[in-house]
């Protein structure tokens, strides 16, 4: 066993052992209030047993609660007050939206990593990139560039690893897979670098498997039972916390120079701007021409470029939208096909409503000689039963499952809930999901059709279903995100089926910043008869 896990093993005993000297015990008369808070240790214990399974274990508290809210309290005097109620959802993102930053805990837990990139701050440089980055993603180019480079990975790489896999008769883990798919789209996307992970003799690029480690490890802060124990740790440079410093370099280095080459492209440019169409330099295009729009002087950022300061801003910026837009939307797929394989009846009606589409073109599909086909922009939007289909996978597995903000007041949530200035407020989009007072007596069900009215998708309220988040910080990227896993999934039905491998009946997640799934999703690709 590490070092560290006997040190942390340790020091929970002892401080245990004190504890339950003062232990408060509850009267057996007094209503369930949560998980049980010790002296010093606050729900340490508890938490600690639950660690492996930690999401259901909040559901589980929570839907027992009359408000679905709940109190948790961890060692060092961290208080955490856990909802699922949608009004309380609205009142933190959106009516107080203000006085729920993410705080100082978020931004130090996740500094080394995405610095001060816009998944990571408040405030102004907070407007600032929001500002800069909400006009790039509601231009058509940008969505036209998503959509060419989407159509351009899944015919050159996805669907000839899935050909081949078919053919050769052998398993793949379509986790990895898709992440690859992910990684290598959201490179070009965001950097307009190519990784090439989904080649097929699936390389793992070093910047890959950094980035990979940063996130998890960034990630199991937020999850440990004592929340200095990472402190400690990088201190003393060892354990996770070493390798996490040695990822974040490697990804830094990468990433920098990915900008400086960018920045010299610019220079040689008579125009002075970038050609490309990727959102580094988008981004970097947006604040050339706008410094005075966005607060950004003259004089300031000339002294920003010669330091290196203003790079390092847009590395950050970028880093934050490639971990935004990878691990999101390979998590919500991996969910996807799996409940998908246990679902016949709405995986046929989806390819149904894929070849109807292409049975309303005019003229012969374009298709490659695979016999790979297309999607137009528009078509993709009338695939209204895919897109019911979707949200209804990720309001019960979310790719991202949980998100917390700090109270800056003192406040009082809708359902009569006091919060202190200084504690943590965190929705859980998990639980939510799950829950019979909000989504009825067949919450656990899986059925598109709850999203339909008269064969048309209508959406939710979106503090009901906070998957994208919600209010002010709502994901910049939704639209694009849905169009990218339209495009997957309707490509790979029209040629293919997986089968799940034996043995596999609900997979277990990995506790991350996303929920991925644990050991993979091993599959064996079937190849369908074309049909136009």
């Amino acid at each position: 066993m590490a070092p560290d896990k006997i040190f942390l093993g340790i020091l929970l005993v002892l401080v245990g052992c004190i504890s339950l000297c003062f232990l408060r015990r509850k009267s057996v008369n007094k209503p369930y209030k949560g998980p049980a808070i010790y002296p010093i240790i606050g729900s340490a214990v508890e938490f600690f047993r639950n660690r492996h399974r930690v999401l259901q274990w909040f559901a589980e508290i929570m839907e027992k609660m009359p408000t679905n809210t709940f109190k948790l309290e961890r060692p060092g005097g961290i208080t955490d007050i856990m909802t699922g109620n949608p009004a309380n959802v609205e009142h933190i993102l959106k009516t107080k939206f203000e006085d729920y930053p993410k705080g100082e805990r978020f931004t130090i837990l996740l500094h080394d990593f995405l610095g001060r990139g816009i998944l990571n701050v408040d405030g102004e440089l907070w407007k600032m990139q929001r500002k800069t980055a909400s006009y790039e993603f509601n231009t058509k180019s940008l969505r036209s560039f998503v959509v060419e480079t989407v159509q351009w990975e899944i015919q050159n790489r996805l669907l000839p690893v899935l050909t081949n896999a078919s053919k050769m008769g052998k398993s793949l883990d379509l986790q990895d897979i898709l992440e690859r798919f992910a990684f290598d789209n959201i490179c070009s996307v965001a950097f307009g670098v190519d990784p090439a992970c989904l080649l097929p003799s699936m390389p793992t690029p070093p910047f890959a498997k950094a980035f990979d480690d940063a996130t998890e490890i960034s990630a199991g802060r937020f999850y440990s039972a004592v929340p200095f124990w990472w402190r400690v740790k990088r201190m003393l440079n060892i354990g996770s916390e070493k390798r996490l410093g040695e990822a974040i370099k490697l990804v830094n280095g990468f990433a920098m120079d990915v900008v400086s080459s960018r920045r010299k492209e610019i220079s040689e440019n008579r125009s002075g701007l970038p050609e490309r169409e990727d959102l580094l330099s988008r981004f970097m295009a947006a604040l050339l021409n706008n410094r005075d729009e966005l607060g950004i002087d003259d004089e300031s950022e000339s002294e920003k470029q010669s330091s290196g300061t203003m790079d390092m801003f847009l590395k950050e910026m970028v880093v934050s939208f490639l971990l935004a837009g990878r691990d999101t939307t390979s998590a919500a797929l991996t969910w996807f096909f799996w409940v998908l394989s246990s679902h016949q009846r709405v995986e046929e009606a989806i390819r149904t409503e894929v070849l109807n589409i292409l049975a309303k073109r005019s003229q012969t599909p374009p298709a490659d000689e695979e016999g790979y086909f297309c999607f137009s922009f528009e078509e993709l939007k009338d695939m209204q039963y895919l897109h019911a289909a979707l949200c209804e996978s990720m309001r019960l597995y979310p790719p991202v499952p949980a998100d917390a903000k700090l109270a800056s007041i003192d406040d009082v949530l809708p359902d009569g809930t006091f919060v202190g200035k200084g504690w943590h407020v965190s929705y859980l989009n998990y639980s939510m999901g799950r829950m019979e007072n909000i989504w009825g007596s067949d919450c656990l069900q899986f059925k598109p059709e709850r999203w339909l009215k008269g064969g048309e998708f209508v959406g939710e309220n979106q503090y009901k279903f906070p998957v994208f988040h919600a209010g002010p910080r709502i994901c910049l990227g939704k639209e694009m995100a849905l169009i990218q896993m339209k495009l997957i999934v309707a490509s790979i039905i029209h040629r293919f089926h997986f089968v799940i491998e034996d043995g596999i009946t609900c997979p277990d997640y990995v506790v991350s910043l996303t929920m991925r799934m644990k050991g993979g999703l091993p599959v064996t690709v079937r190849c369908r008869r074309p049909e136009h």
